[in-house]
């Protein structure tokens, strides 16, 4: 096959091996009486109740539902608008659908809806939390004294600073009355929290915000973080006064503890989505590596890195020789500074290694897992060595483009942007290049 058509498949392959339904159920057991976990036991002897947020919570509520039946006594679930397809319909189960990046009125509602079901979860009764990327906005309920609109705009800044997720994470625990292992502390029973991991490292307090784990954390690292990225003196009254007050120690911290009724587990994540890649390469009979499951940085920088191996591959021969297959994974950003064109950090890493593998024989995708890159409908971007050129032809200035972060305009123009539709996980981006022979287009060497 093309290396477009095995770049795709490598994709499709990486994705399905991430799916939440698939992922819950090879991860619990149940016989009636006890769930298993991992294998760790849980007696049932009490009522069973289900809160899942979060972009994939559907189909991890799903599996748990189809697992457990009528022992679900209620439940809530949250997830994005148009990702409600795959959820269980029963009575017992609310479903909601909210904003996501930025959260809404149904993201609040989702909140105070799951904070009143772990009040009624008794200490004989288990709550199964259901959580996956996304959750941060999408179960959200904010500190006393402040709005969600104080909250949408604090989120907004943070998005827009170029912060990490798990520095972004750090802010939003300190202002929410469910992250940073706040909910886990409103429950009396067992609590079992099962993870579909979106962030780099799979650090159990970033997933979400980690609203059923203990979180090192704390009001001085969120200061310290806003004032680092510039967002400290643009935030609301309201927020800052909250963090000013967690400084002087008079609002609650997050969870310090492990909690003896609280077990989290992680059972899918961005690392076994790059080991499915590299498993589906090789089938394919390409020569296949996996360079990283935790890239980060900015997305334009990141995709020079990756294509300056692409380049080595292509002429050299090394770190692996042609055809061959390079897979890596991670979260990478954007930082917009002033006004900004349409696009996300998948589709601008596409655009900006397009210049990189130009005259390569040479195929490099980068996709966000979920399906959603930024806010559009695309989930990344597919370029190879001819993209360059031909975007110079569509009268496109890349260089232009990438400044004013308006990526999905311009792969529009050339038909490189890649478009799966919601896929229903959420496992961080994936780059996947496909280098064959000969090492350029032209047959020649030197590109």
């Amino acid at each position: 096959m093309d290396a477009r058509t095995a770049a795709l498949d490598i994709m499709r392959a990486a994705i399905e091996s991430s799916d939440p339904y698939r992922a819950v159920r090879r991860g619990i057991n149940f016989d009636g009486n006890r769930l298993t976990v991992s294998g760790e036991e849980f007696p049932l002897s009490g009522k069973v109740y289900l809160l899942a947020f979060g972009k994939a919570a559907c189909s991890m509520a799903r599996a748990v539902a189809d697992l457990l039946g009528e022992r679900i006594e209620e439940g809530v679930i949250i997830t994005k608008y148009g990702y409600a397809e795959n959820c269980p319909r029963t009575e017992r189960l609310r479903i909601i659908e909210a904003g996501h990046p930025v959260p809404d009125e149904n993201s609040l509602l989702g909140g105070k809806l799951g904070l009143k079901l772990a009040g009624k979860v008794g200490e004989d009764d288990v709550l199964l939390v259901l959580i996956s990327g996304g959750g941060s906005a999408l179960f959200l309920l904010p500190e006393r004294g402040i709005t969600l609109e104080d909250k949408i705009r604090t989120n907004e800044l943070l998005l827009k600073s170029g912060a990490k997720i798990y520095e972004i994470n750090t802010v939003r625990k300190h202002i929410s009355a469910v992250k940073g292992g706040k909910l886990a502390k409103r429950v009396r029973g067992t609590v079992i929290s099962l993870i579909l991991s979106d962030v780099v490292g799979d650090p159990l307090e970033a997933i979400a915000s980690g609203p059923t784990v203990k979180d090192p954390t704390t009001f001085r690292d969120a200061f310290r973080i806003l004032e680092l990225y510039g967002v400290w003196e643009k935030l609301p009254e309201s927020v800052k006064r909250h963090i000013e007050l967690g400084l002087k120690g008079k609002a609650e911290e997050t969870l310090k503890e492990d909690l003896p009724n609280v077990h989290n587990f992680i059972v899918g994540s961005g690392r076994m989505a790059c080991e499915a890649a590299l498993a589906k390469a090789r089938e394919l009979g390409y020569n296949a590596l996996l360079l990283t499951t935790t890239l980060e940085g900015e997305a334009r920088e990141v995709a020079l890195a990756v294509g300056s191996i692409v380049q080595e591959v292509a002429r050299y021969d090394r770190p692996v020789p042609k055809p061959a297959v390079l897979i890596a994974g991670g979260e990478w950003t954007v930082t917009i500074e002033g006004e900004a064109g349409l696009g996300g950090p998948n589709q601008e890493f596409a655009l900006s290694v397009a210049r990189k593998i130009a005259g390569l024989n040479a195929v490099v995708l980068a996709v966000d897992t979920d399906g959603t890159d930024g806010p559009t409908d695309a989930a990344g971007g597919i370029v190879d060595g001819k993209t360059l050129e031909e975007l110079k032809k569509a009268g496109i200035d890349v260089e232009e483009a990438l400044k004013r972060h308006d990526a999905y305009r311009a792969l529009e123009r050339v038909g490189a942007l890649l478009k799966t539709g919601p896929t229903g996980t959420n496992v961080n981006s994936l780059v996947i290049a496909v280098i064959r022979d000969p090492a350029t287009l032209s047959g020649n060497t030197e590109s």
